[in-house]
């Protein structure tokens, strides 16, 4: 009898719950901080502080797209899920989260 190793069904545990959901809020920041700094001149309607919505909102629905790479990333560790329908369900979902919230951050704002 020898041991079988199973170490290609073995989750790195180093990966933190934090890192994915920070990459993915660092991503929306980065997207968002580069279209507001091209929107040229606000609309005086707006406020003072029109920005600040926008980047709240954009990092915080890329932040809920890294969170849920990690749970489906921990779901395909488990076996109950394949790689590639993971990995493209994490990026559609991703996509269509950092749609929405550049959606409602620029809402009354450049989005009206």
């Amino acid at each position: 009898m020898t041991p079988k190793n199973n170490v290609t069904t073995q989750r790195d545990q180093s990966v933190s719950f934090a890192k994915p959901v920070l990459i993915g809020a660092a991503i929306g920041l980065i997207l968002i901080s580069l279209f507001l700094l091209g929107a040229g001149e606000p609309n005086p309607a707006w406020g003072k502080f029109w920005m600040i919505k926008p980047l709240v909102m954009v990092p915080l629905a890329g932040a809920v797209g890294g969170a849920f790479y990690y749970f489906m990333d921990h779901l395909r560790y488990t076996g109950k899920l394949n790689r590639t329908v993971a990995v493209l369900l994490s990026i559609a979902v991703y996509i269509i989260g950092l749609w929405m919230g550049t959606v409602l951050g620029l809402d009354g704002t450049m989005w009206d």
